[in-house]
């Protein structure tokens, strides 16, 4: 009789354990439902060395000026909830970082060849100022252009031209490598692989700058690309394309070697190209405007089918209310032509258009499924704040932080939900402490905060997977919080949830 006793006095606690879990789950599961997640939008801008458009502000500035022009970069990027930067490294077969490739830009120093004094590397300086900060850094490569008419000074013994001349072209008022020579692919390809191997990048990147765009003479005549030796060379050795699909050709290979070394090397590092933003004319019908196919020898379209990039940002440079080149009918076609599921992130020209047409096209973005983000040309507008930009995007379209798009095709692995305590302090303080969990990669936390029913949304950069640890001032504790670890490619983890009030 007793043993019955005691075995229905068991079972009617593990039925009360059963309710009170069943309760605290289910409330549980509803204010997990009802958690928001963190925005994922791409926020990128083009910070161009070229001639100076946007850093440094002119040749030859001081180290300590130049690195500060740097950090007001980054901190007004960080103001307007952008994050990614992607900073232009190579502009013409130089270097803005140290190279043993290529000389030091002229760009940065006024004379080609000639380092920072003191000295420093721009590059990794960058990459270390914006890590810290949560924003990504693209190295940004022009993979052709082998001078710019914008640089005066002498040419560096160690350019190109100068030890290898039969790589490089005049063109116009440019120097120009040709596609066509199988050394020139080897030498650009090394460049970007040295920079994917020894610095910490998140991404890099090409411009739209493949044969070159058309030069004319003196009387508005076309210039032909001297391309005669390597074209007389392919046929020699058997080649049966015609020289237009051979030109496209050479930049195909390059496109899909220049992938699959970056993954080979570091499979994170995404890789993303901005060609020009028609493909070619009547695609989609309607569309007049430059044949980037015909010209630039840049099948762009193939490089998207085939998945030679982790991201792809044609430069629609136009207006919406563009007939012959309509940014939303655009950016449609492009996400049609989508058939790996790649991120497109078009280029914006913001430098050029107004504040709120800059914004609207954020917002057509945003209502084009398919699309995830957007790149501004360039920093610049931002820096001098044209027709008021910095106020109307942070007013309306970028007005709360975002985290960059996953890649599930790079990574699709979910880090470990971390452990998160909290302490009360006398005054009312509370002292936050998060820990990944362990194996777990973090690159950034994500704090959610509620208070009067509404949530808030924090992210922190993590540093080496450190845990995370904040003081929340007791006038404003929140009534719960949830934390989550982001990895580097934007895996978010599931909530640590905890209730303070």
């Amino acid at each position: 009789m007793r043993t019955k006793s005691i075995l229905i006095g068991v079972i009617f606690l593990i039925m009360l354990t059963s309710i009170f879990i069943s309760a605290r789950g289910g409330s549980e599961s509803k204010i997990m439902r009802a958690l928001p997640r963190a925005p994922r939008e791409f926020r990128g801008v083009w910070v161009a060395t070229v001639a100076n458009i946007d850093w440094p502000s002119r040749k030859g500035l001081s180290t300590d000026r130049q690195k500060a022009e740097l950090i007001a970069i980054l901190d007004k990027a960080v103001e307007l909830n952008l994050n990614a930067i992607i900073f232009q490294v190579r502009p013409m077969c130089d270097a803005l970082y140290a190279s043993k490739y290529e000389p030091w830009s002229a760009f940065l120093t006024g004379q080609m060849g000639k380092p920072p004094q003191p000295y420093y590397d721009p590059l990794e300086f960058i990459i270390k100022e914006a890590h810290k900060r949560g924003l990504e850094v693209h190295a940004w490569f022009n993979p052709y252009r082998a001078h710019h008419p914008a640089d005066k000074s002498p040419i560096a013994p160690n350019h190109i031209s100068k030890t290898h001349p039969e790589l490089v072209k005049k063109y116009g008022r440019y120097l120009w490598l040709d596609p066509g020579e199988k050394a020139v692919q080897d030498h650009s390809i090394n460049v970007i692989m040295d920079v994917v191997k020894r610095y910490d990048v998140d991404g890099v990147h090409l411009d739209d700058y493949f044969y070159p765009y058309k030069e004319r003479d003196k009387n508005g005549n076309i210039i032909e690309f001297p391309d005669d030796a390597s074209w007389n060379k392919y046929k020699a050795s058997g080649g049966k394309l015609s020289r237009a699909d051979w030109r496209r050709d050479n930049v195909n290979k390059f496109i899909e070697r220049l992938y699959k070394s970056v993954k080979a090397e570091k499979p994170w590092v995404k890789v993303g190209i901005s060609p020009f933003g028609i493909w070619r004319p009547g695609y989609p019908e309607g569309v007049t405007g430059l044949d980037q196919y015909e010209e630039l020898y840049a099948d762009a379209r193939l490089w998207l089918q085939k998945g030679w990039v982790d991201y792809f940002t044609p430069q629609l440079y136009w207006k919406i209310s563009s007939s012959g080149q309509p940014y939303k009918d655009l950016l449609k076609w492009w996400v049609e032509q989508n058939k790996k599921g790649r991120h497109i992130w078009p280029g914006n020209f913001t430098s050029k258009w107004s504040a709120s047409e800059i914004v609207n096209q954020v917002k057509a973005t945003r209502e084009q499924k398919g699309a995830t983000g957007n790149v501004h040309f360039s920093m610049k507008a931002f820096l001098q704040n044209r027709g008021g930009i910095c106020q109307k995007i942070k007013e309306s379209v970028y007005n709360q932080p975002a985290l960059v798009p996953a890649c599930p095709w790079l990574d699709n692995k979910k880090p470990g939900k971390p452990t998160v305590d909290v302490r009360h302090k006398q005054n009312g303080d509370v002292v936050l402490s998060a820990t990944p969990a362990p194996g777990s990669e973090v690159s950034k936390w994500v704090y959610y905060s509620k208070k009067d029913n509404n949530w808030g949304i924090k992210i922190i950069p993590a540093e080496k997977n450190n845990p995370l640890v904040m003081t929340i001032p007791g006038s404003s504790v929140p009534d719960e919080v949830a934390v989550t670890t982001v990895t580097r490619l934007g895996n978010e983890s599931n909530y640590a949830l905890l209730r303070l009030k």
